[in-house]
């Protein structure tokens, strides 16, 4: 167990914004994870768990140990005719792991890649893109309690998934640390996820009539660069926003004031894209210093050098604000704010 001390968690969050931990540790075993969190208790430090940092905006120095995990491995754990159960540790790249079962034909996560973070915060946000979500396919975790440091497994059912949402940004947020993940992936026949209309004019482009899971996952990759900064060159995480899910009247009524307004069907309910609401609010492209909405999606928002997370967060504030002006739709915020 090695603990550092003042620590600046740039490096380790994908909007590159500038603070420091009081303390500071890396762990690659159950047993450091124990030592590091009593370490944290008797020292009264407060935990914050780092994984991919993808998903979070910090807004301010962080008074206690910042943690992360760096727990490695894949692994088929059983198999049969139709499916592979595949169990993937925590630490590892989301992106990376959907590459490695499109590399073994094993069908179900193709449209989630290049999501960017790790696989043991996918099951907390229930990561989803172009029609699928991480519920889809995700068969059990493994969760280390921070309350009676035991493990614990998880099944689908009782992460109790909904849009963007689990259990563990509810009733358990902040009391587990998920150490591993478990998969059930197709070995034939997948089930493919065609049906947005981005999805298939890529197919088309390609001239591919009957694609594959590669295919699709190809296809992906390239809408979502065409349109999304790379965190590595522009800091930010992905959506920001949360799509709003409006009942059926409420929608309806709001089309008949704005026609071409953009949303998807989504049981009894609609879903309504919250980035056809911040750029036809006119924020597309907008900057305060080195806070702004990205020019080709405005879904993201984006550090263009040295925004400070309250200069970034008071930016999503305004949007916030001005949008439920204009449409009546209060927007909520996908990202962790902290």
């Amino acid at each position: 167990m090695n603990i550092v001390e003042n620590v600046s968690l740039k490096p380790y969050n994908t909007f590159g914004v500038d603070v420091k931990a009081n303390y500071f540790a890396e762990v690659e075993t159950v047993d450091e994870i124990k030592n590091t969190i009593e370490w944290a208790s008797q020292n009264n430090q407060p935990l914050l768990l780092i994984s991919g940092g993808s998903n979070m905006l910090l807004t301010k120095d962080w008074e206690g140990l910042a943690l992360m995990l760096h727990l490695k491995g894949i692994e088929i754990t059983k198999e049969d005719a139709e499916f592979a159960f595949v169990k993937v540790q925590s630490a590892e790249n989301w992106h990376e792991f959907v590459l490695w079962t499109l590399k073994h034909n094993l069908g179900g996560l193709e449209n989630l890649s290049l999501i960017p973070g790790k696989v043991g915060t996918a099951p907390i946000q229930n990561i989803g893109a172009y029609g699928v979500e991480i519920k889809d396919t995700m068969f059990e975790l493994t969760a280390f309690d921070l309350h009676s440091e035991e493990l614990r497994t998880f099944s689908n059912q009782e992460c109790n998934f909904g849009y963007r949402d689990s259990v563990f940004k509810n009733e358990f947020k902040n009391r587990f640390l998920i150490l591993d993940v478990t998969f059930k992936l197709t070995k034939k026949d997948h089930k493919l996820h065609t049906s947005y209309g981005a999805i298939k004019a890529e197919l088309e482009k390609e001239l591919i009539s009957k694609p594959t899971i590669q295919d699709i996952s190809k296809a992906i990759i390239e809408i979502r660069q065409s349109k999304l900064p790379d965190p590595m060159k522009i800091g930010n995480s992905g959506s920001f926003f949360k799509n709003p899910v409006l009942p059926l009247a409420q929608f309806e009524e709001l089309k008949m004031k704005f026609p071409t307004i953009s949303a998807y069907p989504s049981g009894d309910f609609v879903k309504v894209a919250a980035g056809w609401l911040i750029e036809n609010a006119g924020w597309k492209g907008r900057r305060i210093g080195d806070a702004g909405v990205h020019e080709k999606q405005a879904l993201v928002l984006v550090n263009y050098g040295n925004a400070t997370g309250k200069e970034i967060f008071d930016l999503s504030q305004k949007i916030i604000e001005d949008v439920f002006l204009k449409y009546g739709i209060r927007l909520e915020r996908e990202v962790n704010v902290i």
